[in-house]
């Protein structure tokens, strides 16, 4: 069994995030990307849930969080050609990214 140590949670606002058509084809881009990648061990693709509490931050569009056996194959996940070609395709469709990285303790 593998064991995931390595947490890489990307939170992504778009620019337009009520165009249906930018929508379309992020999701298209992000998925065509995570279900190519040679280290994601496990995904999760979700938007933001409606929330009236003060600590949930729900201003972000798509989260995007993936799991690595280590940190070392998450910086490969970073050069590969499918993360490269995903990035090419998408980023004129967000206005801010911000990433979260964890590691299991």
């Amino acid at each position: 069994m593998n064991k995931e140590n390595f947490r890489h949670t990307v939170l992504f606002w778009l620019k337009e995030p009520k165009n249906e058509s930018h929508r379309n084809t992020f999701e298209i881009a992000l998925n065509r990307f995570i279900n190519n990648s040679e280290y994601v061990q496990n995904k999760h693709l979700g938007t933001a849930p409606v929330s009236t509490r003060d600590v949930v931050d729900s201003s972000f569009t798509y989260c995007l969080a993936v799991s690595f056996l280590s940190k070392e194959d998450q910086d490969k996940y970073q050069e590969e050609s499918v993360h490269l070609k995903f990035i090419e395709e998408a980023s004129h469709l967000w206005d801010k990214v911000v990433v979260y990285n964890s590691v299991l303790i």
